[in-house]
């Protein structure tokens, strides 16, 4: 899925964009408010899910390759959690869906379960 794609089903509001976010196909998304489930389960071409708004989240989505952020629930994002997306070249878009609904719509439009939990089941 293309950037454009994923932020047209999921109603997104662009905050920050990486210089090369439009070259990569999102395969994967997770989705977590502990930083520590998605270091556990990464998977490249992945988004990440959560309204975890810190700057703990940036640098989590940069050491794992993520290719951007998904915040959910329309949460507040910070100047300077813009400013350390920027300088670590991270998307961060927002979301006024629950992180259930955006799960769902991800899902349903073919984006990947980064834990795969989702394999055979579906």
């Amino acid at each position: 899925m293309n950037l454009d794609k994923l932020i047209e089903i999921t109603k997104s509001e662009v905050i920050t964009k990486s210089d090369n976010i439009n070259d990569f196909n999102i395969e994967y998304a997770g989705a977590s408010d502990l930083m520590s489930d998605f270091l556990a389960f990464s998977k490249e071409n992945m988004f990440l899910i959560t309204g975890l708004t810190s700057p703990q989240t940036i640098t989590t989505a940069a050491v794992i390759g993520a290719k951007g952020i998904i915040f959910v629930r329309g949460k507040n994002i910070s100047e300077n959690i813009k400013n350390i997306a920027n300088d670590l070249d991270i998307t961060i878009l927002k979301t006024n869906l629950s992180m259930y609904v955006a799960c769902s719509i991800l899902q349903k439009n073919g984006l990947k379960d980064a834990m795969g939990t989702d394999e055979g089941l579906l």
